[in-house]
C-alpha cells in the first residue's frame, strides 16, 4: 500500500471523527445578591435557554463592599435559581464562597 495514500486515509478519518464531536461550553451568568425580580426572570431565561442548547451553566453572585459579610443573601439567590431551574437541570457543583464570589454550576439533565 501507498505510505502516501495511508496517510490521507488516516487524516480523514480523523476529520471524520472530529466532525461528530461535541464541544461543551460552559456559559456564565453574574448577578447580585440583591437582584430584583425582572433581573432573575431575565437571567433565570437566558440560563433555560443555554442549558436547552446543551451547555453548562456557571452562576456567579459578585459581592462588592460590606455584602460579603451577609453571604447567606447570595446563597438564597443561588438556591431559588437551582429551584427554579430543577425541572432540566441538576445541580453539578453546589453554592460554594470563594473569595468575593458565590458560584454554582448546572448541567442539563439526562435524557431517558
Amino acid at each position: 500500500m501507498n505510505y502516501g495514500k495511508y496517510k490521507f486515509e488516516q487524516a480523514k478519518r480523523e476529520k471524520e471523527a472530529k466532525k461528530k464531536q461535541k464541544t461543551l461550553e460552559v456559559k456564565e451568568l453574574r448577578v447580585t445578591p440583591n437582584i430584583e425580580e425582572h433581573d432573575f426572570g431575565f437571567k433565570c431565561k437566558n440560563a433555560r435557554k443555554f442549558l436547552i442548547d446543551g451547555n453548562k451553566v456557571k452562576l456567579t453572585v459578585r459581592f462588592r463592599g460590606r455584602e460579603v459579610n451577609n453571604s447567606k443573601a447570595g446563597e438564597i439567590v443561588l438556591n431559588k435559581f437551582i429551584e427554579n431551574l430543577e425541572d432540566i437541570a441538576t445541580v453539578e457543583k453546589a453554592p460554594k464562597l470563594e473569595g468575593r464570589n458565590m458560584f454554582t454550576i448546572l448541567s442539563k439533565k439526562a435524557d431517558k
